[in-house]
């Protein structure tokens, strides 16, 4: 008599094979799989709701959106584009004259060059201090590293000052006047000044963990270092690159503290979100425009997103393991 048939005659139960989790341990598994399941619809459906209605406002009249709320359009349905007609080209409604464009325009102006710039600059620096190794490397590194935790607030003042009149220690000047003061520039530079050190952090986690043999293999083959840098890590480092270029491009065009500071004095060198803050009025006046500007600034981060996102879970894993 075998040894299951031995648990038959004494249990009246046939056993479970090996390796096969028994019916009373699955049961839950399954329970906490579907908890989690409409846990997620309901926080989604949360999150979308209110960006609908969002949405709905802004193709509404301002007669319509000043007296009902957005769920009133299933009963009266009256939609129309013109507030984003109006919102983009026609200016008004504490809106410079043009409308929002040319100030979208500024942005993508000011978030192309910060968001390429830092990954440029970074990822040499990452790949300097993880494979090109020097005296102080790691001291190097670490600095980086804790320039993280330094409020940027801190430096608005003094790089304004730079800006404005250079540097001068006594009578002799250290840094001169570039005379950036009120240019776009000026904010592009600030903005990239300030993702260096989240930048070389991020691509350095990354490059250290590429096999030590391609490194090895590429140098055999007489390959310098810029080759290398080229050739092999910059297509192996595209996930670090792609989730970096995510945040920084949405940090850059959402960002309102930097533009205002440094673009207050100069009109047209004012990105879209100080001009959608100036749209909101001092009484949150005229709704149905500022929810039109509201989704014009939703567009462009959307379409760099859904672009990258097949690097964005790989990018945010980077040398979170190692092998």
């Amino acid at each position: 008599m075998s040894v299951d048939e031995a648990l038959v005659t004494e249990t009246g139960e046939t056993p479970e094979p090996a390796g096969v989790t028994p019916p009373s341990h699955r049961a839950p598994a399954k329970t906490h799989q579907r908890l989690a399941t409409v846990v997620i619809v309901v926080m989604s459906v949360l999150w979308a709701l209110p960006v609908f209605g969002f949405f709905v406002t802004s193709l509404r009249s301002k007669a319509e959106a000043e007296g009902s709320g957005w769920w009133t359009v299933f009963v009266h349905p009256s939609l129309t584009f013109s507030n984003y007609i109006s919102v983009l080209f026609h200016g008004g409604a504490n809106i410079q004259g043009g409308g929002l464009f040319p100030y979208a325009m500024n942005s993508l102006a000011i978030a192309i060059p910060a968001t390429i710039i830092p990954i440029i600059v970074a990822s040499m620096a990452a790949y300097s201090l993880s494979w090109v190794r020097f005296k102080s490397a790691d001291t190097v590194y670490f600095i980086i590293f804790g320039l993280q935790v330094v409020p940027l607030q801190m430096s608005l003042v003094p790089l304004l000052q730079l800006y404005s009149h250079g540097a001068h220690i006594g009578g002799f000047p250290i840094f001169p006047n570039l005379n950036l003061h009120g240019s776009i520039a000026e904010v592009w530079i600030s903005h990239t000044m300030f993702s260096m050190p989240l930048a070389v952090f991020l691509l350095y986690n990354f490059i250290a963990q590429l096999p030590n043999e391609l490194i090895e293999a590429a140098r055999v083959d007489g390959a310098n270092f810029l080759y290398i840098y080229r050739r092999v890590v910059m297509p192996l480092s595209l996930p670090a690159i792609a989730s970096f270029a995510i945040f920084q491009f949405l940090w850059v065009w959402n960002d309102l503290l930097i533009g205002l500071t440094f673009s207050a004095k100069s009109a047209s060198a004012q990105p879209l979100t100080v001009q959608l803050q100036q749209l909101s009025g001092t009484f949150g006046s005229h709704l149905e425009l500022l929810t039109a500007g509201g989704f014009v600034t939703i567009i462009i981060p959307m379409i760099v997103f859904f672009s990258l996102q097949r690097y964005f879970v790989r990018g945010l894993l980077a040398g979170s393991v190692k092998g």
